[in-house]
């Protein structure tokens, strides 16, 4: 589900919600900053903060501010018996806000509808939400969006320069909050959100759905080791195992926004999956390894399957960019650098900037 998607079909239904939005976590939570999920007036869900107690605690919040009418930030703390009974190992803490979104004020609906134009522009902007942090601000509530030339749709009553150098600081690459005349500010960067597919769960994998997911991919875990390919491991990632990597890989929804990285844990693997995916119409496709390993794979799969060099020519492979990492997290920072500059230059593009 988009969630963007959703809230402006259900205002544009007449039907007012509550957005619970994780904005901070530190240790293990079992989504991460930037996780959201709707509540439904009948105390129904879109999406998911992660379920467990976490969850559970945000829904009750949730009906209070529908009778309320005011949103609020709220802090929250999971015990290692709350972790476990979640799937993680250790507890953790955090903070989310719990948004009165009403329908009866047409700014709202006019705000999400542009954060749709963003996103199917490939533009970018960020979601400005304020909410009063003392009793006599509690009910001044205002969200707004700010694009990237600098216009704003909906309301804010603070400076228009104070909002404009707001995105230009942390906001503009990670989720986080910050606090002004007693006024809590939640600054969400927007944009298309690209799915990264990894194959492979290993050490490697893992840091690199650790950053991917810090800079702004959706990320999709592939491997058959259900002991690897788990939500210890990956907890910001959705999980796909399939019986074996021998097999044909599952239908997945690859589209043009869709980023390959092949990591597996070994060779073999490696050849077999590029061999089915080196046609998907995506945007990157990268496989780890050495130029001689890429060689010997290249010259297998054009005897298997006829590709020429052209199709080779899409594989970002060794994967990454050369800064010569050897760590799995300075692998992690060099793929996910390249990620980041095929993205941007596809941004470009698409936005006609030079």
């Amino acid at each position: 589900m988009e969630i963007f998607k959703e809230i402006a079909r259900l205002l544009s239904d007449n039907i007012s919600i509550v957005t619970v939005t994780v904005f901070t976590v530190a240790g293990s939570a079992p989504r991460g900053a930037g996780a959201k999920m709707i509540v439904l007036p009948d105390g129904s869900i879109k999406g998911t903060i992660g379920g467990g107690r976490l969850e559970a605690d945000a829904m009750q919040l949730a009906s209070g501010v529908f009778k309320t009418r005011s949103s609020l930030v709220r802090k929250f703390s999971l015990t290692g018996n709350d972790a476990a009974n979640m799937g993680m190992i250790c507890g953790g803490a955090g903070e989310f806000l719990v948004d009165y979104i009403d329908a009866a004020d047409p700014l709202n609906l006019e705000i999400y509808r542009e954060i749709i134009n963003v996103q199917n522009s490939r533009g970018k902007a960020w979601l400005i939400t304020a909410v009063g942090t003392t009793e006599q601000t509690r009910n001044l509530r205002q969200q707004c969006l700010v694009k990237q030339d600098h216009t704003i749709t909906g309301k804010a009553d603070f400076d228009r320069e104070f909002l404009v150098k707001l995105i230009h600081g942390p906001a503009r690459i990670s989720i986080h909050s910050e606090v002004f005349n007693d006024r809590r500010l939640l600054l969400e960067p927007v944009r298309n959100r690209s799915t990264l597919f990894l194959y492979g769960a290993g050490h490697v994998a893992q840091k690199i759905a650790e950053i991917a997911n810090i800079v702004g991919f959706r990320t999709v875990v592939i491997d058959d080791r259900a002991e690897y390919a788990n939500s210890f491991r990956f907890p910001s990632s959705e999980l796909v195992v399939p019986g074996t990597f021998d097999d044909p890989l599952p239908e997945l929804p690859y589209d043009a926004d869709s980023y390959l990285a092949i990591v597996t844990r070994g060779h073999m693997y490696d050849k077999t999956i590029l061999g089915q995916v080196l046609d998907k119409p995506v945007a990157y496709i990268g496989m780890i390894g050495s130029r001689a390993k890429r060689a010997a794979t290249y010259k297998s799969l054009a005897e298997e399957y006829g590709y020429g060099n052209a199709d080779f020519a899409r594989v970002h492979s060794p994967i990454g960019l050369d800064i010569k990492a050897e760590s799995p997290e300075e692998i992690a920072v060099s793929v996910v650098a390249e990620l980041i500059q095929v993205r941007a230059e596809r941004e470009k593009c698409a936005t006609g900037k030079k």
